[in-house]
């Protein structure tokens, strides 16, 4: 089973080379073939000299010259992944690779076809941060649920997991953060219904300071695309 890591990735200069030494770290612990390609969304700080300095520690890298939004980033990122299992992992350090094995447990042991990494059901070291972000991530999550009918926890998760056959029919619209929702609905709307699990995950969150980059502007977004993607598109079209 081959699995491909694919991380977007905008202005983290301070964090890129570290998460990608970590992810190094881990896959030489896993007896799986591993394919790490990065995806540099138009960052202009010192992250594309980075990555191009170490080149030792990922097998392809993706520039993107003007940034268009995490999402488009993950898009390319499937396009161009050839694993077997594709998992999404952010470019700072809140999700820490050494959970790859519990992402990848439900595909070896149950067949899984999608796996989220829930920060809520994890009985590992978390960050404890924004009170409000908590409350609307629930809310979210809720509301999301209500439409896909799913029973996540936590929809909104960094790590997230994919068969190759199921990524591959989806394409992308969703820019930036939106796509977190666009992607669950679209699969939760397959037919017959793909097999989502979820794994507790360790999460070490950051703050605005620290360059935590979503904000309130995308958790309206992703309302809207729950009635795009989970209502409109799964009733009407």
């Amino acid at each position: 089973m081959k699995i491909s890591i694919i991380i977007p990735v905008f202005n983290e200069e301070k964090t890129v080379i570290k998460i990608l030494k970590y992810i190094k770290e881990t896959k030489n612990k896993i007896q799986n073939e591993f394919e790490i390609i990065v995806i540099d969304d138009g960052s202009t700080d010192n992250t594309n000299n980075l990555l191009n300095q170490h080149k030792d520690i990922y097998d392809k890298l993706i520039n993107i010259n003007i940034n268009q939004g995490k999402g488009n980033a993950i898009n390319e990122g499937f396009k161009n992944s050839t694993g077997d299992i594709i998992i999404i992992q952010d470019a700072d350090l809140e999700y820490n690779p050494e959970d790859y094995e519990k992402l990848l447990a439900p595909f070896l042991k149950h067949d899984a076809d999608v796996v989220y990494g829930s920060r809520f059901k994890s009985s590992n070291i978390n960050r404890v941060l924004f009170f409000w972000h908590s409350i609307a991530n629930k809310f979210i999550t809720l509301f999301s649920n209500i439409f896909s009918d799913l029973n996540l926890t936590d929809v909104e998760t960094g790590y997230k997991a994919f068969k190759k056959e199921i990524i591959k029919k989806i394409n992308l619209e969703e820019k930036r953060f939106g796509f977190e929702i666009e992607i669950t609905h679209k699969i939760a709307n397959f037919k017959p219904k793909p097999k989502f699990f979820e794994v507790g995950i360790s999460y070490y969150g950051r703050t605005y300071e620290e360059g935590k980059k979503i904000g309130i502007k995308d958790g309206f977004r992703a309302l809207y695309c729950i009635i795009k993607f989970g209502f409109i598109r799964k009733f009407f079209q």
